[in-house]
C-alpha cells in the first residue's frame, strides 16, 4: 500500500482528500503546514506528498525545497488557489513533480497521484537491460552494440514503459494518460505517431519490438536470440 502525505490547512478539505485515497486503497497521513510534515517524514515512509502551496509556518513552496535540498525524490503534487503562471512556476521551479488548481477533482487527482507514482518506480529502477540493449533513464538513452541514440523525452518514456513490462499491454489510453498526463489536449493519434517514430528509430535493433494489439494497444516484446 502506498502511503501518500496530504499537507492541507483546510480541515475539511484534508478529510476530503484523505477519505478518498483510502477509498483507492492509499494510506494518508494528514498535515496541516510544512513543519508538520517533515515531523511526520522522519518517522513515517511516504511515497507521495500533496501539498497546498498556502499553509502556515512552512508553506508548501518551502517544503519543496527544503526536500529536494536534502535529496527526497518522492513526487509531490502541489495544490493551489491562485491558478496564475506565476504561482505555477514557483512550484515547479521549487521542485513540484505537478501542480492542480483548486476546486480539485478528486477522480483526476487519482489520476495523476497514479500517473507520478507509476513515474517514480520507473525513475528508481533508472536502467533497463534487453540482451545487448541497454535503455538508460537519465540520459534518455538507448545503447546497442556500437550504437547510443539519445532521444526525445516522450518517445523514451514510452519507450521505457513498454519494455519495462515486457508482454504486459497497455492501451493507448493509459499510455495517454501516464506520459503526457491526465490533462492532455493530445488524442490517441498522438500515442501511434509516437510508436511509429520509435520503430523506424529502431528498425535495426536485434532485442525487442513495438507489437499492436488490434483493438487494443501496444506491447513490448523481447526478441529470442
Amino acid at each position: 500500500m502506498f502511503s501518500i502525505l496530504v499537507v492541507e490547512d483546510d480541515p475539511t478539505l484534508n478529510r476530503m482528500i484523505s477519505a478518498k485515497l483510502k477509498q483507492a486503497r492509499y494510506e494518508p497521513f494528514p498535515a496541516f503546514d510544512g513543519e508538520e510534515a517533515l515531523k511526520i517524514l522522519e518517522h513515517k515512509h511516504i511515497d507521495l506528498i500533496i501539498s497546498d502551496v498556502m499553509t502556515p509556518r512552512m508553506d508548501g513552496l518551502m517544503l519543496t525545497r527544503t526536500l529536494r535540498n536534502a535529496n527526497f525524490n518522492l513526487p509531490i503534487l502541489m495544490i493551489t488557489a491562485k491558478g496564475q503562471m506565476e504561482d505555477i512556476e514557483k512550484g515547479f521551479v521549487a521542485g513540484a513533480d505537478d501542480y492542480m488548481i483548486k476546486p480539485i477533482k478528486l477522480q483526476e487527482m487519482l489520476l495523476r497521484i497514479r500517473a507520478l507514482l507509476r513515474r517514480a518506480q520507473l525513475v528508481n529502477q533508472k536502467r533497463v537491460v534487453i540482451a545487448g540493449t541497454i535503455l538508460d533513464y537519465e540520459t534518455l538513452s538507448v545503447t546497442w552494440g556500437d550504437t547510443t541514440m539519445q532521444i526525445p523525452p516522450k518517445e523514451f518514456y514510452l519507450l521505457f514503459k513498454l519494455l519495462n513490462y515486457p508482454n504486459k499491454i497497455f492501451t493507448r489510453q493509459e499510455l495517454l494518460d501516464e506520459i503526457w498526463g491526465p490533462d492532455n489536449n493530445s488524442d490517441s493519434r498522438n500515442v501511434d505517431a509516437h510508436i511509429k517514430k520509435l520503430r523506424k528509430r529502431f528498425s535495426s535493433n536485434p532485442d525487442f519490438a513495438i507489437v499492436t494489439i488490434r483493438g487494443l494497444g501496444y506491447k513490448g516484446e523481447y526478441k529470442a536470440r
